[in-house]
């Protein structure tokens, strides 16, 4: 009868000793596991400190985002700059079918034969190549472009910003025309700064007072060689081009200091900014 016993009291003092050891792993884990929690919440700390000062130290900075490139380093000179103006251009918004759209000459020939109107006049593909001359010219990459103000031909008028990225496909285009048509600004990507906007009339009161205003049209009395034009004028003052954005016709402005015509042939839009600006281009000796 002793024996059986003292075997029970043997095998007791191993079960505890066994225990005894469960309970010091348990603890031992549950330690490494509080240090990895403390070394985590350390590492968090340390990523959110230095993401924070990346953040401080590039505040001010220009970055490049998808679509539109780093403003140019000398766009804050101090030198005359230029400045263009496209009038009369062809960005109407009208309701075709389920969604709204800007009215083309392809692909609403029907309904705006529908609605009475000439397709012809509806060329929004014009300004779409105008601005692409504007704001990839060497001019414009050198900081000497101030800005540039379109207005439709039912009167809207709207400033686009010289560091815009206008998209390489007319069909973007369209939609960002027509977002900016309906929502009166367009924002950069990650910035509150608008870089399309819909503003007041007249352009007049944007325009700096001593400046001067030359506008083009083929029906011109005064046939001008480009290049000597504009090396005549004063290099204390800006210069304002106002360009046509449509099919055919001529602008109307009252605001012009002297209409001229830099070719015997009528020429689109974008050939003749691109004219101009490099006339500009070699007064201002931008290469």
């Amino acid at each position: 009868m002793l024996r059986p016993c003292g075997i029970k009291g043997q095998k007791r003092k191993k079960r505890e000793e066994r225990y005894d050891k469960e309970e010091d792993e348990v603890e031992a884990e549950e330690q490494s596991i509080e240090k990895a929690k403390r070394a985590m919440v350390e590492e968090k700390e340390m990523a959110m400190e230095t993401s924070g000062k990346e953040e401080e130290e590039l505040e001010g900075q220009t970055h490049e985002m998808a679509g539109i490139p780093i403003v140019p380093s000398d766009l804050k000179t101090k030198k005359p700059g230029l400045i263009f103006v496209l009038e009369r251009a062809s960005l109407e918004v009208a309701k075709v079918g389920k969604s709204y759209q800007i009215l083309n000459s392809d692909d609403h020939a029907n309904f705006l034969r529908k609605n009475n109107k000439n397709p012809a006049d509806y060329r929004p593909d014009i300004v779409y190549q105008a601005l692409l001359s504007i704001l990839d010219s060497p001019v414009n990459k050198a900081g000497r472009l101030r800005a540039v103000y379109v207005k439709t031909d039912k009167g809207v008028l709207f400033e686009v910003k010289p560091h815009v990225r206008i998209p390489r496909t007319y069909k973007r285009f369209a939609g960002i025309m027509l977002q900016l048509l309906q929502k009166l600004s367009i924002t950069a990507v990650g910035k509150r700064e608008k870089l399309l906007r819909v503003i007041k009339n007249p352009v007049t009161q944007y325009l700096p007072v001593n400046s001067r205003k030359i506008g083009f049209s083929y029906s011109s009395e005064k046939l001008v060689k480009m290049n000597k034009y504009v090396a005549a004028v004063s290099d204390d003052v800006d210069i304002v081009f106002v360009v046509g954005a449509m099919a055919h016709g001529k602008i109307d402005c009252d605001y012009i200091d002297d209409f001229i015509a830099i070719s015997g042939y009528p020429l689109s839009a974008a050939w003749c900014i691109s004219r101009i600006c490099e006339a500009v281009a070699d007064k201002w000796d931008v290469l």
